[in-house]
């Protein structure tokens, strides 16, 4: 599909410190998790998208124009920002009308009165944000972001101070606005949400690029990292030393009945497994990748940084 936000050769500095390093990526339609440590530079690249900063080397077009200089395109992009961004004396439904109105969408009230159902804030939508938990502000600040309809949503840490319940719901909705063909970029730490509502994830680590791509598609590409598999079956040992020395296996560990596998063939071990435990006469009840996990491949990005 066609990206719809275009980084190219991005950089951003303030004085001496160096926010993001040449930094050239694509978003299209769908979800993207961005992701890294803290000082990795997500939430410098969202606003520079978003056009509130201004590149210092490079340049970003979202839906083929620079927000910088083209307004029009507020009209179509929108951006959750994980600070506070409300006023805390008007009530939920007031900003959203008032967002609504001052980017000229038809029927403010009635929209409004749509995206604070989305969000799920219609029994308390008259009540001030002054006094709305953490949670029912981040649900307020999207509500403010949908009611343009955007095309392109921003979004960061947008989960922060939900509940269980919250946080399901807002992944399910941004799902959702994925699979309909929008543009959402997602920045979280919560590693677990990113990994359930994300499609594609964007790793980075001091201001660059550290990865991009499916978290199977990360983790295939280490290949300078053995993959660590768990394997419980009836004769650990037996299988300990039947594997031993192997093509592909890198490193064996036993305790009681289960085995870790360190392998950096995790293809031919898949493979070589059922010929030995049919040959040793051994069950195997259960294997399991140890590291395939959004937690594990962003871990690895992280070390030695």
């Amino acid at each position: 599909m066609t990206d719809t936000v275009v980084v190219t050769e991005l950089s951003k500095w303030f004085g001496p410190k160096v926010a993001i390093s040449e930094v050239s990526i694509g978003f299209g339609p769908g979800v993207t998790g961005l992701l890294g440590p803290n000082g990795a530079g997500k939430t410098t690249l969202l606003r520079v998208v978003a056009g509130l900063q201004r590149p210092s080397q490079g340049e970003v077009t979202v839906l083929g124009v620079n927000p910088r200089t083209d307004s029009a395109v507020y009209q179509k992009m929108s951006l959750v920002p994980e600070d506070e961004a409300i006023y805390e004396r008007l009530t939920a439904r007031q900003f959203v009308e008032l967002v609504a109105r001052l980017t000229h969408v038809d029927d403010p009230e009635g929209r409004a009165e749509a995206v604070l159902g989305t969000v799920e804030l219609l029994d308390s939508a008259d009540r001030k944000l002054g006094g709305f938990s953490k949670g029912m502000r981040q649900r307020a600040k999207v509500a403010a972001a949908l009611v343009t309809d955007p095309e392109v949503l921003l979004l960061d840490e947008p989960l922060n101070g939900t509940d269980p319940v919250q946080r399901a719901q807002l992944i399910e909705l941004f799902r959702d606005l994925g699979v309909a063909g929008r543009t959402v970029i997602v920045s979280s730490h919560v590693l677990v949400e990113v990994e359930r509502m994300a499609d594609r994830v964007v790793a980075m680590v001091d201001g660059r690029l550290a990865a991009v791509g499916s978290v199977p598609t990360i983790r295939a590409a280490m290949t300078d990292i053995p993959r660590q598999v768990f394997i419980e079956c009836s004769e650990p040992r037996t299988l300990a030393s039947a594997l031993i020395g192997t093509d592909g296996v890198v490193g064996v560990h036993v305790e009681d009945s289960q085995l870790r596998i360190e392998a950096s063939d995790a293809g031919g071990l898949a493979r070589l497994l059922p010929q030995i435990a049919l040959d040793s006469g051994i069950t195997i009840s259960k294997v399991e990748p140890l590291d395939d996990s959004l937690e594990s491949v962003f871990r690895y990005l992280v070390e030695g940084r």
